[in-house]
């Protein structure tokens, strides 16, 4: 099976960043342009990009799908969009302006049935974030509890969902190593495929989560490439 890699452009204040443990105070900025950052990853074979509104995780207000829709514009590349999605319209307009994939988060969350509402408008365009401290999920940002990372396995894999991104809190922008054991953990819950994020610091790691489990075949990586750990070529 294909393994997919997944280059994060996370945009705050329309700059590119990356956050540690998705801390707002912790932000390092890395390019002005977000646009030119994705443009970059094209050229050097990127064949899918994972972009994070954080301006919308945070406060619930999609600032950047101008932005979005320019990358996809630029680059040519699906889009796997991330950030704030919180009603229909939010979607659709996601889907609108290009991106191939949307991910549901908070409104996953804290609305479980608008799931399977969006499941049933735009299918397999829709994945589901499940970002966990341990086995807590969190949701706005991070910044509160919102369930446990097997119920919500079971229960929207039920709806039909077909992909989650399984985010490690604890790993996120640490370059500590993806959390193996945890990731396994899900997969077996469910029967969707699974992106891992959080940890990626090296070629050895993404080795490692390709032979994770069969239902793992992609993994978004940040902050190892920011930082010329390894590149995509």
């Amino acid at each position: 099976m294909p393994f997919t890699l997944y280059p994060a452009v996370d945009i705050r204040g329309g700059r590119a960043v990356r956050l540690v443990q998705g801390r707002a105070s912790d932000e390092t900025v890395y390019d002005d342009d977000p646009v030119a950052v994705a443009r970059e990853f094209a050229a050097e074979g990127a064949q899918w990009l994972h972009i994070v509104d954080l301006d919308a995780a945070f406060d619930g207000e999609p600032r950047n799908r101008r932005l979005i829709a320019a990358i996809v514009e630029a680059t040519g590349v699906p889009v796997q969009a991330s950030g704030g999605v919180r009603s229909m319209r939010d979607l659709d307009d996601s889907v609108a302006y290009g991106a191939s994939r949307v991910v549901l988060g908070t409104m996953a969350l804290e609305e479980p049935s608008f799931v399977a509402a969006a499941v049933a408008a735009h299918g397999d365009k829709v994945a589901v974030g499940l970002d966990a401290d341990g086995t807590t999920l969190k949701a706005r940002g991070w910044t509160a509890g919102s369930g446990d990372l097997f119920d919500a396995l079971h229960r929207f894999t039920l709806m039909g969902v077909v992909r989650f991104v399984f985010t490690d809190i604890s790993r996120d922008g640490m370059l500590s190593g993806p959390n193996l054991a945890r990731l396994g953990e899900g997969a077996d819950a469910t029967s969707a495929h699974v992106t891992a994020s959080g940890g990626v610091s090296s070629l050895d790691d993404l080795r490692a989560l390709r032979r994770a489990h069969p239902r793992v075949d992609g993994a978004i990586v940040g902050k190892a490439l920011y930082a010329g750990r390894f590149s995509l070529q």
